[in-house]
């Protein structure tokens, strides 16, 4: 299937990128780089967050999961949770109110999220602990989401593109409306990010992630 690249003042977003090793070993600088910085700050925050997480429910501060990786290799995933204790388990009622389209499950008010969780998803808060699986090297800083296990059974063979490479933290689609676009839509974004990937095109979704996180639009 053919991809609809973003197009911005009537031209492509970016030109083709030139992936070489130089690349490589800068996008890897860059991640380790901002993992560092990240950790730092998020550190005191945790802790705090860490707090008012379990004085609404009982259970971990994290959320543990499996995702898959670059070629489809599994990983334990972590987020701060953002959910009561055992919503995995209940997933199934809540099937029929599923407001995304293809293998995506996500509910707008999805009951299984706690007050605490809203303020995390709004916020992409939950996300940070990736930032040690960026550190690992499991993930980047940019880069398409790392989908479930049980998402990719549902893949056509097009779709399977966006796991050519390392999952990231924030990407095209993320910054554009996140839950908004539909999944055909997000996998023609990440696969635009894929075969035109550079430096400078990490460095502009970076700075576009700042914006999109804080104005929260399409975060549930």
């Amino acid at each position: 299937m053919p991809v609809a690249l973003p197009r911005c003042g009537g031209t492509s977003l970016l030109p083709p990128a030139v992936n070489s090793r130089v690349h490589h070993v800068a996008k890897r600088t860059m991640d380790v780089l901002g993992a560092l910085v990240g950790l730092v700050l998020c550190a005191p925050l945790w802790a705090v967050l860490a707090i008012l997480i379990k004085l609404e429910s009982p259970g971990p501060v994290l959320f543990c999961q499996t995702r898959l990786g670059e070629n489809g290799r599994p990983f334990r995933f972590y987020k701060l949770r953002s959910m009561y204790l055992d919503a995995e388990k209940s997933r199934r009622v809540l099937e029929n109110l599923n407001e995304m389209d293809g293998p995506v499950f996500k509910v707008r008010d999805d009951p299984r999220i706690t007050r605490m969780g809203r303020f995390l998803r709004r916020y992409s808060l939950d996300e940070t602990p990736q930032l040690f699986h960026v550190l690992l090297g499991q993930m980047t800083l940019v880069g398409p989401r790392p989908p479930l296990p049980e998402e990719v059974t549902l893949y056509e063979p097009w779709q399977t593109e966006r796991l050519s490479v390392r999952p990231g933290l924030t990407c095209i689609w993320q910054v554009s409306g996140r839950n908004e676009i539909p999944f055909e839509r997000w996998v023609q974004m990440d696969i635009f990010y894929i075969r035109h990937q550079s430096l400078w095109f990490d460095l502009w979704l970076l700075l576009k992630t700042v914006p999109a996180v804080l104005l929260g639009r399409g975060a549930y």
